[in-house]
């Protein structure tokens, strides 16, 4: 659905600990600016797929939104625009005895995140990431 509407999807959640449970996706444009048109049209386009397929079958909350500055990078062309900006880097399993990593960001390759930490280089590698956040 994203893909037709020329837009990326960043994160998606599903909270069914809720009543009704809520579907919350963050979505980018690939051209520019992400608006809330952009989250009308790919509200009404999801809304309208679930519906029909039933993937969901009891009630829900759809919710679409366009992340802030302050949220979770995940694209190449994310890991990109932040290339020296600090961030957070929250891991699945103990990297160096630390499942939170704070630096700035150095690059992204197909094996690892780079950090920069007090002038040290810091590879993370991608396996192990559950998260890369830009701090506030």
């Amino acid at each position: 659905v994203a893909d037709n509407l020329g837009l990326d999807v960043v994160n998606a959640v599903f909270h069914t600990n809720q009543n009704p449970p809520v579907l919350r996706i963050d979505i980018r444009s690939r051209s520019g600016d992400t608006g809330l048109q952009d989250c009308e049209a790919m509200s009404q386009s999801l809304d309208l797929m679930l519906d029909e397929t039933e993937l969901i079958p009891d009630a829900y909350v759809l919710e679409i939104s366009s992340p802030g500055v302050s949220k979770i990078l995940s694209s190449d062309r994310d890991f990109i625009s932040f290339k020296g900006f600090p961030v957070t880097v929250e891991t699945t399993e103990p990297h160096k005895g630390e499942t939170h990593w704070q630096g700035n960001l150095l690059r992204r390759d197909a094996s690892a995140v780079f950090l920069s930490l007090k002038g040290r280089t810091v590879k993370i590698p991608n396996e192990m990431i559950k998260t890369v956040q830009l701090d506030d």
